[in-house]
């Protein structure tokens, strides 16, 4: 990989800092500086090099501006515990010490500031477990330590080469395949976290820790029936442990054993009534099942014991029915105002706040807080625009008639998929619910095995600017797209209770219809379509769990929705036929007709209980699964008009080109 000339300076002005040459450092730091303002490294060097020269009310000013661009980086909560010492401030040298290890458990420096710190006053429990965390980081080999703190710092990439050229030297140590399978696991590359965590516990059956991350992994892939007995096996070492105890609930609910796990949860909120996730996840629970003022009181209780809590607030206005009072509008307008509130709960609260007084009629104020939270939202964010349409560009270059054609006979012919697709909030979980009211037809959820195949064909050695997916599809034999597309089909099987047919609604799937063809040339794909500003705006209103990070930005989901529609063009172009769409306000404008429309296509007969989509009895874990319970309605289809004196850049950006 080539070193850029910003990288290369880095590099030097560290080797500055090493050799105690503060003042060139500093000067080296601050030319740098004039041409990458917001460079982490650039900034923490900067810091550092201002404390050696004993200037540390420098180093925190310094400090403070990195943690504006970088809120998550650990060294600079080190560093600015090295300033506060400095300046003779023990107690704020402490928190800072303690975030940095919160957020790095493999930083000696401040373990070992710690441990003195308390000594010093007189926390002697606390000095000894400080102590203990050096004494583990001193046994374990300087590879492990170095790739772990680049892991928590999150530069993945570079933990994992790290850590890779260890274990080809070391290949049985299990602290080091941990770390590669935790790596794995933030890379999504699932099937080898799940190998490696296997390995260690058959070297090591009683690390429990390492089986608590299998249990999670199995979750993640779906092998839920495992995971629960993995989950059991961690009881019974421990019966008492909360983790353990709401992993296995957590399973439990994988299952749809609802019953268990809530009680689970309940009987872990009997012994710390305050533990506000405990009450977010019953409330999860609860709004699966559809009862919807059960997860309403779960969700109060959140809030009432954490009152910053912005998750709670939050889960009660993505209900979407859920109206809330005055005082708690007052309370959460208190809590977001509060300098003490952390970055996430008041994203949280902004958008709660946003549609309270969406709620209200008070247009002008939502957009403010949608606006506010959306620009918090994307501190976090590492979305970029340019690798989309990279992405779209790439598979129009590879996806032509001639390659097409050329694979006719490819991939495995059962038809049992249905995939739904386009962009979040299209109007995707009304017409996955009216297929699933088909006695033919399964409904699961946004299922990520096309996402994890994609990842695998790119390869560890990811590189953005020239991706090896789709170009090596090239060179992809028919007999592997066979298997690809029947492994696919053994993977979801989870999901499935016998009917013939299955619906899997990850609406990222529209970039990858060309590889779903080559693999499953028989699947039936839907594109759920929506009027370009009503779905563009209610991305941005939405805070999602994970993922969709084009959202937080107006600009940002503009053009993706651009690169989306012209990447279904071309889908349409080189696959005639093959993809229906189903344009959101047509199908509310005329229910009867689109379904009839949606079962031809399909190739399944009318069934009366389609129309009454809102009967049937399933979970929905999507942002639509109350209006979805609901009969038809056409009141939100111009809700975005409200706030149109606010969209009209939105509108500009959705028609460039």
């Amino acid at each position: 990989m080539r070193t850029t000339t910003t990288e290369a300076e880095v590099i030097r002005i560290r080797g500055l800092i090493q050799a105690a040459d503060n003042q060139a450092a500093l000067t080296a730091a601050e030319a740098l500086r004039r041409r990458v303002p917001e460079n982490r490294d650039v900034l923490y060097m900067l810091a550092v090099s201002q404390r050696g020269l004993r200037r540390p009310a420098a180093a925190l000013d310094t400090l403070a501006k990195l943690e504006a661009f970088h809120p998550a980086y650990s060294r600079l909560f080190q560093e600015r515990g090295h300033c506060h010492a400095a300046l003779g401030s023990p107690m704020a040298a402490l928190r800072a010490y303690l975030q940095a290890v919160n957020i790095n458990p493999a930083l000696p420096a401040s373990w070992n500031a710690l441990a003195i710190l308390y000594r010093a006053a007189g926390r002697a429990a606390e000095a000894e477990t400080a102590a203990r965390h050096v004494a583990k980081l001193r046994t374990l080999a300087p590879a492990i330590v170095t790739a772990t703190s680049m892991f928590s710092d999150g530069e993945t990439h570079e933990a994992e080469r790290v850590i890779r050229a260890y274990l080809r030297t070391s290949p049985t140590d299990v602290e080091a395949m941990r770390l590669l399978a935790r790596i794995g696991i933030r890379l999504e590359i699932l099937d080898d976290a799940e190998f490696l965590l296997e390995s260690v516990l058959a070297f090591s059956p009683d690390y429990h820790l390492a089986r608590h991350e299998y249990v999670h992994v199995l979750l993640q892939r779906h092998r839920n029936a495992k995971a629960l007995e993995e989950a059991r096996t961690l009881l019974r070492a421990e019966p008492a442990n909360r983790d353990y105890r709401a992993i296995y609930a957590t399973s439990c609910l994988a299952l749809a054993d609802y019953d268990e796990a809530i009680g689970t949860y309940r009987d872990l909120i009997a012994d710390a009534p305050n533990a506000a996730d405990l009450h977010l996840s019953i409330g999860h629970a609860l709004k699966t099942l559809g009862r919807q003022q059960d997860a309403i009181d779960a969700y109060r209780n959140a809030a009432a014991v954490a009152p910053s809590f912005g998750d709670a607030y939050w889960s009660l206005a993505n209900l979407k029915t859920y109206r809330f009072t005055d005082d708690e509008i007052s309370r959460m307008r208190a809590q977001e105002a509060s300098p003490a509130t952390s970055l996430a709960d008041r994203y949280h609260l902004c958008f709660a706040l946003g549609k309270a007084l969406e709620d209200r009629s008070d247009y002008a104020a939502s957009f403010a807080f949608y606006e506010r939270g959306n620009a918090l939202k994307k501190q976090e964010t590492s979305y970029r625009a340019d690798s989309t349409e990279r992405n779209e560009h790439l598979q129009k270059a590879v996806f032509t008639p001639a390659f097409l054609a050329g694979r006719q006979n490819s991939g495995c012919p059962r038809p049992d998929p249905i995939f739904i697709v386009g962009l979040p909030r299209a109007g995707s979980t009304l017409i996955e619910q009216i297929l699933a009211s088909h006695s033919q037809v399964e409904g699961t959820m946004e299922l990520a095995d096309i996402s994890r195949l994609v990842l695998r064909l790119q390869g560890r050695d990811y590189d953005e600017q020239a991706p090896a997916y789709p170009g090596n599809l090239t060179g992809i034999t028919p007999e592997q797209l066979q298997g690809f597309g029947e492994k696919y089909l053994t993977d979801t099987e989870i999901y499935r209770s016998g009917k013939p047919f299955f619906i899997d609604k990850n609406p990222n799937n529209f970039r990858h219809l060309g590889l779903i063809h080559l693999i499953l040339p028989n699947a039936r794909i839907i594109d759920a379509r929506r009027e370009p500003v009503a779905c563009c705006f209610s991305n941005f209103k939405q805070l999602f769990a994970a993922g969709q990070e084009f959202t937080y930005s107006l600009t940002d989901v503009a053009r993706y929705y651009r690169s989306y529609v012209r990447l279904m063009a071309h889908w349409d172009s080189v696959l005639p036929g093959k993809i229906l769409r189903v344009q959101h306000e047509d199908l509310v404008a005329d229910l009867g007709a689109n379904v009839r429309r949606i079962l031809d296509f399909c190739a399944l007969p009318f069934e009366p209980q389609c129309l009454e989509f809102y009967k049937t009895a399933r979970s929905v874990r999507t942002a639509s699964s109350e209006q979805v319970r609901r009969p038809i309605y056409t009141e939100g289809l111009d809700q975005w008009r409200n706030f149109a004196p606010w969209l009209e850049p939105l509108r500009q950006a959705l028609e460039r080109e």
